[in-house]
């Protein structure tokens, strides 16, 4: 890649990831968790699941798929260990191991199988979780699936908008 187009494309993205947390500053004070400082980083990190995903539509479809499938079995978790709450210490980890147990032979299912993705929502979503004060389980799935969808279309505007761009600029 000549140093001109590296240049235009590094450019580009840049003012796509200053847009992104711009877009953030609007619309983070309507979301359905008060007292938040922004979810950014939840669509910074759905934009790099977009590329471990293969930079394409099924990838990024597969990723969408696996943000949802990655929160709902947060969700289990958080609510079988509920269950196991007389076992004080052990609740959390044997919810963990009995459920993630069961959720890799999705690895087996066609457009479920991307496990990366749904570990990296699981994370996004147990960091909101812990971290976010007033937030509940359905809050953070709206939040976090919102962000990551916005990630994951700025994975695609990066590909698609930096190839017609180099085109369009003839580099």
């Amino acid at each position: 890649m000549k140093k001109v187009s590296f240049a235009v494309g590094t450019a580009y993205t840049a003012l796509l990831a200053g847009l992104l947390v711009c877009i953030d500053q609007l619309v983070h004070q309507f979301m359905p968790v008060a007292n938040n400082n922004g979810f950014v980083y939840i669509s910074f990190v759905a934009w790099a699941v977009y590329f471990f995903s293969g930079c394409d539509l099924k990838g990024g479809i597969r990723a969408a798929i696996g943000y949802v499938v990655g929160i709902l079995i947060c969700i289990i978790i958080i609510n079988l260990a509920a269950v196991f709450a007389c076992l004080d210490f052990f609740s959390v980890p044997l919810a963990v191991v009995l459920i993630v147990f069961g959720w890799l032979y999705l690895e087996k299912v066609p457009w479920f199988d991307l496990i990366p993705a749904m570990f990296v929502a699981a994370g996004c979503y147990f960091g909101i979780m812990t971290y976010v004060p007033e937030v509940t389980l359905g809050t953070a799935a709206c939040v976090e699936i919102i962000y990551g969808l916005l990630g994951l279309s700025f994975g695609w505007i990066t590909i698609a908008g930096k190839g017609a761009l180099l085109k369009a600029l003839k580099l």
